[in-house]
């Protein structure tokens, strides 16, 4: 039987005789081929009638004393998530404990979102399952993604195949095999491939696909899925923009600017991509988020301090540099760091002097960079911030006229002197970056299929 095999990005070295990578494996787990899926999709059904038969309440018990399971394993999966994706394990921890620690609430959350309305003395608004849901989760945050889908999922009395990223294989493989110590056979399964297994999961006999991954994925997502009329929710990806006003604070903006496109190694969807300052003050600011992004230390993953760990492959290591080698050809100053960054890691860059030409501007980077620009005019600095495909968050730190300039931005999630998000609110892309959302009442019930019962 083929297996496919996690690697370490931390691990990835270039070869002083030539190009090749070499990594040490993590570990292996057996790849699911396409003759299989039917099978798989079979069970999955026949699990979801018997699990569609329990009242929500029941379906929402056991799901919670499965989630209960993942205590036992916290460590186990943090560990996991650093060796597979390179992140440090104090994230790691952090990503691990907000799944398990928040399972209770979530699910509770869950279950009021798709309990039966009472409209009037004759109708009731109910949520019913719509039978076998595929959850394509990605690598960067590879347990929290695919529980914010999952979850849902199950509890609207859903069966679920989860195809994993393959860069993080390993921790899918431990997080399916400990919840179904407590759920129904079959109801959640783990399949494991690359694209081409993924692209056969979409094609396949499903009802919905919950995906988060890049556009360019989402697109044939949405034309593979089109002859099914299958239901979708697809979170993808951003090129979020952040614009400093002349009256901001400036401290604040500064440590904004720096956490948001370093956080998790800038391999988050939404990362500030680039950053437009006013140019009153944009010296100063340059010159202060240089010196914060001077104190960030890069290292492997279960280094004590690292804030920045490995890219989690030479194709996104190279992906970076290649942005990074545009700009400088087409005139960007590099204040801190550089355009070469021998294998695994990228070092805290800071590039000022960035233009619409270059590709660090038009396209998500997924890199530790702060991209700045300047500008002398608010409304080239709205449009330069909205003329992008992408709309997934925005951020605007300012004064009095903050608000009013969040107000022009045209993303699903908008922060005024904070970031974009968060709370208990709909995780929501405009533009090109979302069809669909999850979180919330709302985003819950896209799991399901609203039926209106008249009696």
């Amino acid at each position: 039987m083929a297996v496919l095999t996690s690697y370490n990005p931390g691990t990835y070295l270039n070869n002083q005789n030539d190009t090749r990578i070499e990594a040490n494996a993590v570990g292996n787990v057996h790849i699911t081929t396409i003759t299989q899926l039917p099978m798989v999709i079979s069970n999955a059904r026949t699990a979801q009638k018997n699990w569609a038969s329990l009242s929500l309440l029941e379906r929402q018990k056991t799901v919670v004393a499965a989630y209960q399971q993942l205590e036992s394993v916290q460590d186990e999966l943090a560990t996991l998530i650093g060796q597979e994706m390179g992140k440090d394990y104090r994230r790691a921890t952090y990503e691990v404990g907000g799944t398990v620690q928040n399972a209770g609430y979530f699910a509770s959350e869950i279950s009021a979102a798709l309990s039966t309305e009472q409209i009037d003395n004759h109708t009731q608004l109910q949520y019913r399952p719509l039978g076998v849901v595929a959850v394509i989760s990605p690598w960067n945050y590879p347990l929290a993604m695919a529980n914010n889908l999952l979850m849902p999922a199950l509890m609207a009395g859903n069966s679920v195949l989860l195809k994993p990223s393959e860069e993080t294989p390993l921790v899918a493989e431990l997080f399916v095999n400990t919840l179904n110590k407590v759920l129904p056979e079959h109801l959640l399964q783990c399949v494991q491939g690359d694209k081409t297994l993924g692209q056969a999961v979409v094609a396949a006999d499903i009802n919905m696909v919950a995906f988060t991954g890049s556009m360019a994925a989402g697109k044939h997502i949405m034309a593979n899925a089109a002859s099914g009329l299958k239901r979708l929710v697809m979170e993808l990806g951003g090129n979020d923009p952040m614009i400093v006003m002349a009256d901001a604070n400036m401290d604040a903006a500064v440590r904004f600017a720096v956490a948001s496109s370093f956080e998790n190694a800038g391999q988050m969807c939404t990362s500030t991509e680039r950053v437009y300052v006013d140019q009153s003050i944009a010296a100063e600011f340059e010159q202060k988020v240089v010196a914060l992004a001077s104190r960030y230390r890069v290292g492997q993953w279960n280094e004590p301090n690292v804030n920045i760990g490995p890219m989690v492959n030479p194709i996104q290591h190279q992906k970076v540099l290649a942005q990074l080698q545009d700009a400088n050809a087409k005139g960007a100053t590099f204040l801190l760091g550089s355009d070469d960054y021998p294998l695994p890691f990228i070092q805290p860059t800071v590039v000022t002097g960035v233009t619409q030409e270059m590709i660090l501007e038009r396209e998500e980077t997924f890199g530790p960079v702060v991209v700045i620009s300047r500008f002398s005019d608010i409304e080239e600095a709205i449009s330069r911030a909205n003329s992008s495909h992408y709309g997934l968050g925005a951020v605007v730190f300012g004064g009095q006229g903050a608000k009013a300039v969040a107000e022009q931005l045209e993303a699903g999630m908008v922060g005024v002197n904070q970031g974009a998000g968060g709370g208990n609110v709909p995780w929501v892309g405009a533009k090109q970056s979302g069809f669909g959302f999850h979180g919330t009442a709302a985003g819950h019930r896209q799991f399901s299929q609203i039926r209106v019962m008249s009696y």
